[in-house]
């Protein structure tokens, strides 16, 4: 109550009485069951999620200084938002499109072996092999919207799962694109790999996270290049921080100022991309973004229509730099 705290002062002690525990654990985020730091760097307003247990309780911070004419910071002041509610509401959301697409799995499996398995019957007129070859494809390009809505849900709720390890940029770089040659022969598009002329140390990473990473940008670069296009895999050091940049341009169909802050978000698709191609989801830079940060890492994008997309991210060279733990 507010008689039992106005004009008191609260020290982390006050942590260990159940009457000021919540209140000290505000002001003091670190003594939190739970804290996510919402706020890059060292910039102001910063704004902090904590999250507590028995009862459910889920609050937004906002940090911000006061300062006098001089510029000098002489107090602090913490805005505390209960958004319980919405947190619930959000999470009961996520539950039911987990709960509906393991639904959809495993009936939507057997339609795609029924389908496999005409398709190879060679009884069946070529007429009507296409329709099962089409209906083949839609199924196949339906159980990946399944899967990529499971992983959204598993990012979302932070257990994605990362196993970090030591590794070698240039030489996964390189196994990853002799693998993706084929399909680079096949669509007519040239697909080249910029090596660093010194030695690079090796990044900190979960290979099969990263594998997902990179695949899903090297895809949208076979997506949306041109006829007889290029695609560029650049891996550099930075002078600036533990981090090796890793780049993918291609010479594509390129995005519009207007969508490109908006490029990272989920269900999202920029207008020259929907042009091009009709199909996909939206989701596959979303994952991305955050495969990315769970490296501790930034992702940014540049490009010019008709010109062409390059996209950049950075992986950490020293363990210290990976976040402490996954946070939803």
């Amino acid at each position: 109550k507010a008689a039992s705290v106005v004009g008191a002062r609260i020290t982390p002690r006050d942590a260990q009485d159940p009457k000021r525990r919540l209140l000290a654990q505000v002001l003091f985020p670190t003594l939190s069951p739970v804290m996510a730091n919402r706020t890059e760097g060292e910039t102001y307003p910063k704004v902090i999620d904590l999250s507590f247990e028995d009862p459910r309780t889920e609050l937004r911070v906002t940090v911000a200084p006061i300062v006098d004419q001089a510029g000098t910071t002489v107090a602090w002041t913490r805005v505390v938002r209960d958004r319980t509610h919405d947190v619930v509401l959000m999470k009961s959301k996520d539950e039911f499109v987990t709960v509906a697409s393991h639904q959809l799995k495993t009936p939507l499996t057997n339609v795609v072996w029924a389908l496999d398995f005409l398709r190879e019957d060679k009884n069946l007129p070529e007429s009507a092999k296409d329709i099962v070859r089409g209906g083949l494809g839609a199924a196949k390009e339906l159980t990946n919207i399944i899967e990529d809505l499971l992983m959204i849900s598993r990012i979302e709720e932070g257990r994605f799962g990362y196993s970090f390890e030591p590794l070698d940029i240039v030489v996964f770089m390189e196994q990853f694109l002799e693998n993706a040659l084929p399909q680079a022969k096949q669509l007519g598009i040239g697909l080249y790999f910029d090596k660093p002329k010194e030695k690079l140390p090796q990044v900190f990473a979960d290979k099969q996270k990263l594998a997902m990473l990179v695949q899903n940008l090297v895809d949208n670069a076979f997506r949306y290049n041109v006829e007889h296009g290029d695609i560029t895999v650049k891996v550099e050091s930075l002078p600036e921080g533990p981090f090796v940049k890793v780049s993918v341009k291609d010479t594509g169909i390129g995005i519009t100022p207007e969508d490109l802050e908006k490029m990272f978000s989920k269900f999202f698709r920029g207008e020259n991309a929907m042009k091009h191609k009709t199909e996909g989801t939206g989701l596959g830079l979303y994952i991305v973004r955050n495969i990315v940060r769970a490296h501790g890492g930034t992702i940014t994008v540049d490009s010019e229509v008709n010109r062409g997309t390059t996209f950049s991210f950075t992986l950490a060279t020293d363990k210290s730099a990976l976040p402490e733990k996954e946070i939803p």
